[in-house]
């Protein structure tokens, strides 16, 4: 049952000592298999290029707002662009073996008032697709969101874009609804497909991503042994 005011009137829970998080800052996010760095045009944006380049056709490029880039110069202005801006706050994804840039991540709309934080502009490279690595940034964005305060963690995409919605499931969202004719990008009209992560529902995720990501779960030919879907399905269920 809801509360209820003075007048019988539902209203929302109480959040007695509740206080807004700090905006997250330009510090690395540390990792097993991806380490977050704050984004570097001159560290990283050449090996940023190359790495995308594999994607020879542009696929990653469809639902992003920007790109594909020709020419490393175009490339380079909008990372410089995008490097000084404090939201979206972007991120460069390392792979922490081989030490080399493979993709790009960034927190945006940001608003520490309503403890709402997005992670978007996510541009994992063909180096780092389909790997415990890209699992790994995910999970670590969202602890890294949890742990400084925030008490609900967005995902949006193209409601077209079926490989993003069916990554958000994967990775423990929950559906909330379409949103119509939300934006205009690229010259075409975009319906935005929302999901979200609470602080509450959080625990049971990060103990599923946990034992999705240690090596117990991969046999040796790199496969996993459960997927990550179950066992967030699992540990909510038990939790």
């Amino acid at each position: 049952m809801p509360r209820v005011n003075a007048l019988g009137q539902p209203i929302g829970e109480a959040l007695d000592g509740w206080q807004a998080p700090p905006r997250p800052t330009r510090t690395a996010i540390e990792g097993r298999w991806a380490r977050l760095e704050p984004l570097s045009p001159d560290a990283h944006g050449r090996a940023l290029f190359e790495a995308n380049a594999l994607d020879s056709d542009g696929r990653n490029w469809t639902y992003l707002p920007v790109g594909p880039f020709a020419t490393f110069a175009d490339y380079d202005t909008w990372l410089r662009t995008m490097a000084a801006a404090a939201d979206p706050l972007f991120y460069t994804i390392v792979d922490c073996a081989q030490q080399r840039p493979i993709g790009v991540a960034a927190y945006l709309r940001i608003d520490p008032a309503a403890g709402s934080i997005e992670v978007g502009h996510i541009n994992f490279s063909p180096l780092a697709q389909r790997s415990r690595m890209a699992t790994d940034v995910i999970y670590q964005m969202m602890r890294h969101a949890f742990e400084l305060g925030y008490r609900r963690y967005e995902w949006k995409c193209d409601a077209l874009n079926g490989p993003s919605r069916l990554a958000a499931e994967r990775f423990g969202f929950t559906y909330e609804g379409l949103f119509r004719q939300a934006t205009i990008y690229k010259g075409r009209s975009r319906d935005t497909a929302w999901y979200s992560i609470l602080d509450r529902e959080f625990p049971p995720v990060e103990a599923a991503y946990q034992t999705w990501l240690a090596d117990a779960n991969f046999d040796d030919a790199g496969q996993q042994r459960q997927k990550l879907a179950e066992l967030i399905a699992q540990a909510r269920h038990t939790g």
